[in-house]
């Protein structure tokens, strides 16, 4: 089999996606999902392939060109067919095999496997008698890049040849399931944020004044490949000084001075599923009286969000009364006034002025995971705290992110291995 660097799901896991799927489709509904592209860089260069999610979780290949096609029947019951990369000679020799049938069958649990040169004929068959048509294109309300996904190429050429096909969009059903992580999901999830906290914490005994971001880009690089990840799940973010309070700051290009804190908003990737966690420290292994002041602002917002992490509270709810615990900690900081929080005692949202983000997103196959637009905590959910204070006026930012997972009575963090506390942070960084 096409070597992989994790341990797979189980094939009857994507049996099962799909078979919830098909159950909350009509009868005569056609489903199509394709792989994302290879995309080019320049000249003969290519990134490297990060599969679609959603085609990820309905059969668990890995693979470029890869397309599921769906044919849903009386009762739920369904026919699927899965289009592959056929091999030849110079892919083997050039970029090593691809899947076989019988591969694709043992990962997937489908045992109708053919080569994607016989795509348009399925689906010139399928549309005989469907009656629906589901794609599956990418509405998740937070995107904004203008590059076409294969999916959504495909879907021109569809449209064009079958303009009058009632097409619906997969999005909403398959963002509902995925917010739900079943126990294999959550193997992956564990073994991705095991990763992500260990390798962070093996290169806190190494971060002193004057080292660059790179090289501790470079560090975690090691330590999580070295662990079985295949890459960052995103950019690594390994801010210093002024830019702790650049959310996004992905450059990395800076040296740390001393008196410095250094933000690592990190993730390592494990099976397609992504870690995600913050952490900030000081470059000289000691925080500052104010470093610690707010460091600890932030820590008791974060303890506060998890206590409140509860089975049946909205998320929206759930963010505006962080907002009023963050506000309590800024008026504590001196950053805000109590007569500026009491005129907005119910949602302080001056508080945006230093915490200017929402403090949980969900988590899974993608680090921003799809999810209803109106979600309600949920047992088996998984979703990050990521408080922050930022101070630009101060050249300080400090935010405190983990990942964790919704039990009937709270929450349970799946980044252990990550210290929190000032105290553990310092002894880490002094090699103790």
């Amino acid at each position: 089999m096409k070597t992989l660097r994790y341990n797979p799901i189980p094939a009857r896991f994507y049996k099962t996606t799909r078979d919830s799927l098909a159950a909350n489709l009509p009868e005569g509904a056609l489903v199509v999902v394709h792989a994302n592209d290879v995309y080019p860089t320049n000249a003969d260069g290519t990134m490297l392939h990060h599969q679609n999610a959603d085609l990820h979780y309905l059969t668990g290949i890995d693979q470029e060109e890869t397309t599921l096609v769906m044919r849903i029947g009386a009762n739920g019951q369904h026919t699927d067919t899965l289009l592959l990369r056929e091999t030849n000679e110079r892919i083997v020799i050039w970029e090593g095999a691809r899947l076989t049938k019988q591969e694709a069958t043992e990962l997937s649990g489908i045992s109708d496997v053919r080569w994607s040169h016989e795509y348009q004929s399925l689906i010139t068959e399928a549309m005989q008698s469907a009656k629906f048509v589901y794609w599956e294109r990418d509405t998740h309300p937070r995107r904004y890049t203008d590059v076409q996904t294969r999916n959504e190429r495909m879907f021109v050429a569809f449209r064009a040849n079958y303009p009058n096909a009632e097409v619906r969009s997969l999005y909403p059903l398959l963002a509902k399931m995925r917010l739900v992580k079943a126990d294999p999901e959550l193997a992956q999830l564990r073994e991705a944020c095991k990763i992500t906290g260990e390798g962070f914490a093996a290169i806190l005994p190494h971060i002193k004044p004057g080292m660059g971001e790179w090289e501790m880009e470079a560090l975690l690089s090691c330590e999580y490949i070295r662990r079985r990840s295949r890459k960052f799940s995103f950019l690594p973010i390994i801010a210093s000084g002024p830019d702790t309070c650049v959310l996004h700051y992905i450059s990395n290009h800076k040296v740390c001075k001393d008196g410095d804190l250094i933000l690592f908003d990190i993730g390592a990737e494990y099976g397609g599923y992504a870690g995600d966690m913050s952490r900030t420290v000081p470059a000289n292994g000691r925080f500052s009286p104010r470093q610690r002041a707010v460091y600890e602002a932030v820590l008791a917002v974060h303890r506060y969000a998890a206590s409140i992490m509860l089975p049946g509270v909205h998320k929206a709810d759930y963010e505006r009364r962080v907002r009023v615990r963050m506000a309590q900690e800024l008026v504590q900081l001196g950053l805000l006034t109590a007569q500026q929080v009491e005129r907005e005692a119910d949602d302080p949202t001056c508080v945006r002025k230093y915490y200017m983000h929402s403090v949980s997103h969900s988590l899974g196959l993608d680090v921003h995971d799809v999810c209803p637009p109106d979600p309600v905590f949920a047992v088996g959910q998984v979703w990050t705290i990521e408080p922050g204070i930022y101070i630009p006026e101060e050249n300080l930012g400090v935010r405190i992110e983990t990942d964790v997972l919704i039990h009937p009575d709270g929450v349970e963090d799946l980044i252990p291995g990550a210290p929190l506390e000032v105290a553990d942070i310092e002894r880490l960084m002094r090699g103790a």
